[in-house]
């Protein structure tokens, strides 16, 4: 007989309605990264071209137009316009995205693979850049009638520390912190709104800057000392559009359709104030000669420039917390897809999507605090943010082409559509590859050893299920009588009423001969009830389902559990309810207990047994297939064991080591010989003695 029944009602998203609350925490949840970039994109224009000595007023307009493009089209029309179309159930991201097309064709792991491990890879350099550039914003500004902070050395020291508070304080949650990230980031984004207004009403004849003719005019200007690759700094504007993607699920699509018109507003107007005061410094000799001129925080006025640095301050924070979040939501992700090992995760607070990874944590800290010990400066981090960005969005392209073809749009325009951003990312890709020379290979070396992580969780998993290897299954069905004599056999003591295995039992009634022989042959375990649970993780992010099949008896069950990948998998928990939901329904008999502090308990005990597997050395594969499998089983010594991921850590649990012999095995099979005692067989190694 088999069910289907939900373990808990369909969840609704309380964020996908356009509202003030919505529009405000969109702002303090989605905007971090890309709500912080005027602080060092100009900045970086102006030192890669050599300083104000060698920058002119067509290259200044050119490239405030080129920043104003760039955010045209690769933020609002590729990300906000279609891919927040792609959405899982009001998900999105680059693994949303995946389980939307995964079907289409196998190929397309790949893409999502190298789109997540460098987004997670170039994410890293986003609490050092920001934090660092803030703080430098203090740098010989008097605060309390004191110089605090003179120079570069105590700028890292500060961000340090900063940082090193910022990640604590992710043990307790950020719930209440989190409450006024909106707010703040709205005075952010307003305050950027005013600085630059201030500064473009000296000269609103820098509005012709939205003209695109000048931003085609910057990339063949002689002026422009880098050419092409001057894209390698423009793209510093838009790398928060990935992010932005990632967090549609925290705060819905129509609160970003709300949000976004302001933000960009507020960030063109910055970057066109900076423009202006840029050109009315740009010859002034105290400017040129000036050390690590930022113009964001110079053009403010010497009164307000304290206030706006610790603003400035508290916005890095902000998108520092965001890519935090965003790192545990995007690995919890791949760990339920089975792309990552799996890791204990917290949930330290009732706060949707509130969620803590200790080991993402301290590794995200580390290299954080490394790459500030390495760069030093925000301009030479700078220099090496962006280049794996650009690989995630070209990624999320090939994905979107997927997705755009499985739509039934016309397939002409959809090719047009996808063959264009291709385009442009292709050249973002290769200006910022100059980066890899600037420190980008640090960032892209942590990017290849998550991808390779990957592989082996990956492939390592399919090659440990692949029947062409010979692995044994055999029927439930053919083990019925042996389960129910056992269940019945008095003789032997009872082992426990509920006995689960947490295995995988496909269509059908195939399983591993290992559970069969487990339960029958090492030490017959007796029980009331043998249950074989398979945890399916589904394309929709918050799926409660199960089924269940007693294949006509009420001492076997075989129960299909249906979790979203953004689903804790409490398999403990949602077992007891289904327990209770078939004894109510007659599936089931009850299962009365003689000495209970529980009064009236009608469910017995349960335990739970896991089965691990030991690679034997009778296994006959190829090396390379070998080593993959090696790899897998090394790295699940240091993830979190299957007792905690399923929630069993309060349950009674067994381990059973079981050889895995893959391939065709070994004849290894002894002879009997006859001795002959003329002969002295002590260290012999001539087979002829045994002829």
């Amino acid at each position: 007989m088999k069910t289907i029944n939900n373990i808990e009602p369909p969840r609704k998203n309380l964020h996908n309605k356009l509202s003030l609350a919505g529009i405000l925490v969109a702002l303090g949840v989605v905007y971090g990264d890309i709500g912080t970039s005027p602080m060092y994109t100009m900045s970086a224009l102006i030192n890669g071209n050599g300083g104000l000595k060698h920058i002119s007023t067509d290259f200044i307009l050119g490239s405030v137009s080129l920043i104003f493009w760039t955010l045209t089209l690769i933020t609002t029309i590729k990300y906000v316009l279609i891919a927040l179309r792609a959405d899982n159930h009001g998900e999105g991201g680059i693994f949303a995205l995946y389980t939307l097309v995964h079907k289409k064709a196998k190929w397309l792991i790949i893409p999502a693979m190298i789109g997540g491990a460098t987004f997670l890879a170039d994410g890293m350099m986003t609490p050092a850049v920001t934090v660092t550039t803030a703080i430098e914003g203090l740098k010989g500004v008097p605060i309390f009638h004191n110089v605090w902070i003179q120079d570069q050395k105590t700028v890292i020291i500060v961000t340090i520390a900063i940082l090193s508070v910022l990640f604590f304080i992710q043990r307790f949650g950020t719930e209440a912190i989190g409450k006024a990230f909106g707010p703040i980031m709205m005075v952010w984004f307003t305050c950027l709104a005013i600085a630059g207004f201030y500064r473009l009403a000296g000269d609103w004849s820098f509005l012709r800057a939205l003209n695109p003719y000048y931003a085609i005019k910057a990339l063949i200007t002689p002026q422009n000392r880098n050419g092409l690759f001057i894209l390698g700094s423009i793209f510093l504007a838009t790398t928060g559009a990935e992010a932005l993607y990632s967090d549609m699920g925290h705060v819905g699509r129509n609160n970003i359709y709300g949000s976004w018109p302001y933000v960009k507003i507020c960030l063109l107007i910055n970057y066109l104030g900076q423009a202006v005061w840029i050109n009315q410094i740009k010859d002034q000799a105290s400017y040129q000669n000036a050390l690590n001129l930022n113009p964001f925080f110079a053009m403010v006025p010497a009164s307000l420039r304290l206030a706006m640095t610790f603003l400035a301050t508290m916005a890095a924070i902000i998108a520092s917390q965001a890519l935090i979040s965003g790192s545990y939501t995007l690995v919890s992700e791949a760990t339920k897809l089975k792309i990552l090992p799996r890791l204990r995760m917290v949930y330290p607070t009732n706060f949707k999507g509130q969620l803590y990874i200790p080991t993402v944590n301290n590794i995200i800290w580390i290299l954080c605090v490394l790459i500030v010990l390495f760069f030093r400066t925000s301009e030479k981090m700078a220099g090496a943010y962006g280049l794996e960005i650009t690989i995630t969005m070209l990624m999320t392209t090939l994905l979107l082409n997927a997705w755009l073809h499985s739509q039934a749009l016309n397939r002409f325009c959809t090719n047009l559509i996808i063959g264009f951003f291709l385009v442009i990312e292709l050249i973002f890709f290769t200006t910022n590859s100059v980066k890899f020379l600037h420190g980008g290979y640090i960032t892209l070396g942590i990017a290849i050893v998550l991808i390779f992580i990957m592989i082996i969780w990956r492939y390592g998993e399919l090659l440990k299920n692949d029947n062409t290897f010979h692995r044994e299954y055999v029927s439930l069905l053919a083990y019925k009588n042996q389960l129910r004599n056992l269940s019945h056999d008095e003789k032997l003591p009872l082992y426990a009423t509920n006995l689960v295995y947490l295995t995988k039992v496909p269509q059908g009634y195939k399983i591993k001969k290992d559970i069969l022989y487990s339960i029958l042959d090492k030490r017959p375990k007796r029980a009331q009830v043998y249950w074989f649970v398979t945890v399916n993780v589904t394309d929709n992010p918050y799926t409660t389902a199960y089924s269940v099949d007693t294949y006509g008896t009420d001492y076997m069950v075989n129960v299909q559990l249906y979790l979203g990948f953004r689903m804790e998998q409490k398999v403990n928990f949602f077992l007891r309810q289904i327990v209770n939901e078939m004894m109510i329904k007659g599936e089931l008999p009850r299962q009365p207990q003689k000495y209970t502090t529980i009064p009236d308990r009608s469910v017995g005990d349960f335990a739970f047994v896991i089965i691990q597997e030991v690679l034997s050395p009778d296994t006959q594969l190829d090396n390379l297939r070998k080593n993959i499998i090696r790899g897998r089983l090394w790295l699940q010594k240091y993830t979190v064991t299957p007792a905690i991921w399923f929630g069993l850590s309060y349950s009674d649990v067994v381990m059973e080591r079981v050889p895995l012999i893959l391939g065709q095995r070994r004849s290894d099979r002894l002879r009997l010989v006859k001795v002959d005692p003329q002969i002295n067989y002590e260290d012999d190694e001539d087979d002829d003695n045994f002829k």
